[in-house]
Formats: C-alpha cells, structure tokens, sequence
C-alpha cells in the first residue's frame, strides 16, 4: 500500500558510526536510502504551509491545499 508521508525536514541527521560520522536521509528524497545524497538541498526554497511532491526524476510538484488536515510530525 501507498502512503502520502509529510517530511518537514529540510537536512540530514548526523550519526558516528565506528568514529565516523555518517549522514541518514531526514528529506526522505534520497536515492541511497538511508544515506544522505544531498538531494535536499531541493528543498531549500519551498514555501512554509504549501505542500509539495517529488517524481521519480525528482522534479517537484506543487499540491496548494490539497490536504489541509495531513498530520504533521513533531522534529
């Protein structure tokens, strides 16, 4: 089954690994799951309040209002 999952973050989540520090996705666009590619950088100038998607060739979509009542996560 298909989920419309909301991400609001705009930045990875540094972890160490073995004294290394690693990068996981926090955007949800990466395409090295769970790894950061920097593919989040996109999404830099999204407006606050409007809601977007991203196609599989990572170009983005805008859905103004489409659900206004999306449950948000808490950061």
């Amino acid at each position: 089954m298909a989920r419309l999952v909301m991400r609001t973050r705009s930045k990875p989540y540094p972890i160490e690994i073995g004294g290394e520090t690693k990068f996981i996705c926090g955007c949800g666009l990466s395409a090295n799951q769970p790894f950061c590619d920097g593919t989040h950088k996109l999404t830099r100038d999204e407006q606050e309040g409007s809601l977007f998607w991203y196609d599989a060739d990572v170009q983005r979509k805008e859905l103004a209002h489409a659900f206004p009542n999306i449950r948000t996560p808490s950061e």
